[in-house]
């Protein structure tokens, strides 16, 4: 089965740096757009970036623009998101998640990883 297995959250102080990874596994990678989400206590997920299945396009919640870099290697069939002077306020649970370009119904979810900000 479909398996997306993030990795790299931690805990940081503010205006520190993070490099999330997503490995996907079992599924034609190139053939599915990537996002990240994000889950705060208490609030509903957001969607925080997301990249083509090429990678040509790329888009970003305004809260994160300038700060944070999404990117995907289709030969590594892994995506990234590159976060830069973290904030408190980007503390959550960063999900990945897949949609298949040809029914974007058809989609997977990571597990999660856990980003702290905080000093």
């Amino acid at each position: 089965q479909v398996q997306l297995v993030e990795s790299g959250g931690g805990l940081v102080q503010p205006g520190g740096s993070l490099r999330l990874s997503c490995a996907a596994s079992r599924l034609t990678f190139s053939s599915y757009a990537m996002s990240w989400y994000r889950q705060a206590p208490g609030k509903e997920r957001e969607l925080v970036a997301s990249i083509t299945h090429s990678g040509a396009s790329t888009n970003y919640v305004d809260s994160v623009k300038g700060r944070f870099t999404i990117s995907r290697d289709n030969a590594k069939n892994t995506v990234y998101l590159q976060m830069n002077s973290l904030k408190p306020e980007d503390t959550a649970v960063y999900y990945c998640n897949a949609r298949w370009v040809f029914n974007n119904r058809v989609g997977y979810w990571g597990q999660g990883t856990q980003v702290t900000v905080s000093s």
